[in-house]
């Protein structure tokens, strides 16, 4: 894509990025009015966290040294991101040039994901600081699953922004740093699916060795490939939600023609529905392969058919009918519940039917609570920063180009 006006000269660039940092209106927007004040109240408990440690602010014990926040910001926050291979698999692989107009965006948001809900680890360890370890070689096990976990972690988030750099070279202008991240595109995809299909399964490889402590319900040797199979589909939910989001809060910075946008969305549709039936095939075959018919008539049982039918098998069915109606609200309520089902699934492993038998149960306090919200939010404040000042979607061809004090803020490129 080609920029349409004259770049900042280099000696601006530093005054380019700090009127860039400024707010920009309308500000006092009912989404700002309700997040900064829980964002201010999330970062003044992360304080008092790192003070007095974790205990003076959650409900961690000895049965459940995992709560909500690696539970919700971690299990569930990665399976979320999963739309950043699924989509880079279908461009660059399968060379479906249908979703490129909105490649770049969606890469951004699983490199934020990642950055924010797997940096959320920090949060959760009692010695911050040990993250290091698997790093810089201090008593750690190359067996681990958890040292292939972090690894794989720390390199895609290294590749996804390698990944993203282009268009931050092409807002700077740097064209010849543009032209070098921009010939490493199709091996650092390459590489992050390699990686995303390995760490994907890993996160659910690691509750393996938890066989006695989760519910026979949740538990099977095939947790690494439910894991894997359901990020497919969340991760599409979540770009089709993102979607339609910034489409009406962010229309103006986008410029893909409503009839291709439609046809996008309803291609993702497709995607998600056989995803997710291959994910409710695969549970029913273990289902009845384990025959737990007996647990169906118990509380955990009526959870346990909740989440398959209700959030699992429901939305795929929403998806294969919005789908073939061509209906966007069908599609976009499929999403959501698609996402809750996910959310859900990976609780109950992690969480709710974790030491299900325990009567020390755990229940994050509101400060957990309100630090996952803190997380979630800060996340799409710096998306929405990054959407609204370069060129993660194709820019409408009449749009008009922010200045301060005479530098540029925005490109102009023609739409996909």
């Amino acid at each position: 894509m080609s920029a349409t006006h004259t770049s900042p000269p280099v000696q601006g660039t530093f005054r380019f990025i700090w009127n860039e940092m400024k707010p920009r209106p309308p500000f006092w927007t009912p989404f700002n009015m309700i997040s900064i004040p829980i964002i201010v109240v999330g970062m003044v408990i992360l304080v008092y966290r790192f003070i007095y440690g974790l205990g003076s602010v959650t409900n961690l014990n000895q049965d459940y040294a995992w709560g909500v926040w690696k539970g919700f910001n971690v299990i569930t926050g990665v399976a979320f991101a999963g739309g950043a291979y699924a989509l880079c698999f279908t461009v660059y692989v399968m060379r479906l040039e249908k979703y490129k107009p909105i490649i770049r965006v969606t890469v951004l948001n699983g490199f934020l994901a990642y950055v924010f809900y797997a940096g959320a680890l920090i949060l959760e360890l009692g010695r911050p600081w040990n993250i290091l370890n698997p790093i810089i070689g201090n008593d750690f096990g190359y067996n681990s699953v958890l040292f292939l976990v972090a690894w794989h972690f720390l390199l895609y988030i290294i590749a996804q922004f390698l990944e993203v750099s282009p268009v931050v070279a092409e807002w700077l202008d740097a064209k010849k740093a543009y032209r070098v991240l921009y010939a490493m595109t199709l091996g650092l995809v390459v590489f992050g699916i390699t990686l995303s299909f390995l760490h994907q399964s890993g996160l659910g490889a690691l509750f393996l060795m938890a066989k006695p402590k989760i519910h026979p319900l949740w538990f099977s040797e095939f947790i690494p490939i439910l894991f894997f199979v359901s990020s497919i589909f969340a991760g599409i939910s979540l770009v089709i939600v993102e979607g339609t989001l910034s489409g009406r809060y962010l229309k103006e910075h986008i410029g893909i023609p409503e009839a291709q946008s439609r046809a996008i969305l309803f291609g993702l549709a497709k995607g998600a529905a056989i995803a997710s039936f291959a994910y409710y095939f695969f549970k029913l075959l273990l289902f009845l392969h384990e025959g737990h018919w007996d647990l169906l008539g118990t509380g955990w049982g009526l959870w346990y058919l909740v989440e398959v039918f209700g959030l699992t098998l429901l939305p795929c069915l929403l998806f294969a009918l919005g789908y073939r109606h061509r209906s966007l609200g069908i599609v976009q309520t499929a999403a959501w519940l698609s996402l809750l089902g996910v959310l859900i699934n990976r609780l109950n492993v992690s969480l709710i039917a974790f030491n299900w038998e325990s009567v020390n149960r755990y229940y994050p306090t509101w400060m957990e609570i309100v630090v996952s919200l803190t997380v979630v939010l800060v996340e799409v404040w710096v998306f929405r920063w990054f959407v609204t000042r370069m060129n993660f979607y194709p820019r409408p061809r009449a749009a008009r180009a922010h200045t301060a004090d005479g530098v540029p803020a925005a490109r102009l490129v023609e739409t996909a």
